[in-house]
């Protein structure tokens, strides 16, 4: 009894003589398809096998401890929960602003208290730090500007946008007179401190 040649996964039967092709079939309205004959040597995509590097699919498979063959190791505790992913903490506050916007009253009253204590600590910024920073800011700025424009005394070009901070050069001087600094940004001694 002859034995049945199994298929490829391209559907390719050898025979017995080395010759190679795709048998005929019927199709499912009835009709027949011929036997196709492969050219010798062509393989086609289906049949070729993937090229798999042992190494590699060692490391990826050895586990927890770096060991090859340890997968069954891995301890649940040592898996990263979900809220350390930034999206996963951005999908937690979503579902926490949603309890509360279905009545969830202890999620209300906890997301207020919170509010309240941002809101206090924004309230403890000392408006003299506030004032400084700024001015440094302005300082900056004006220091740039006066540059720009010896650049452009120099006979050098500027950009546009180089050009309008040269034009600015006197709003920045008014703004840290409001803020009680001189044209230099160092702050102004008042009046009373030099009679004193």
């Amino acid at each position: 009894m002859p034995s049945v040649p199994t298929p490829s996964k391209a559907g390719i039967v050898e025979t017995n003589t080395g010759e190679r092709h795709i048998p005929s079939s019927v199709r499912p309205d009835g009709s027949k398809r011929k036997e196709i004959k492969i050219r010798p040597g062509y393989k086609p995509p289906e049949d070729v096998e993937v090229y798999k590097n042992r190494t590699a699919d060692g490391f990826k498979n050895r586990g927890s401890g770096g060991v090859p063959g340890a997968e069954g190791l891995k301890d649940d505790k040592d898996e990263i929960p979900a809220t350390s992913n930034k999206n996963a903490k951005r999908r937690e506050a979503r579902k926490k602003a949603k309890a509360a916007e279905e009545g969830g009253d202890k999620v209300k009253e906890e997301s207020s208290a919170a509010e309240t204590k941002e809101a206090s600590k924004a309230e403890e910024v000392d408006p003299e730090v506030e004032k400084e920073k700024k001015a440094r800011n302005l300082k900056k700025k004006l220091k740039q500007a006066r540059e720009l424009k010896e650049k452009k005394e120099g006979g050098a070009a500027l950009l546009p946008e180089q050009f309008a901070k040269v034009i600015k050069i006197n709003e920045l001087i008014r703004e840290l007179d409001a803020l009680g600094f001189d044209a230099e940004g160092e702050p102004k001694v008042k009046k009373e401190d030099l009679t004193s």
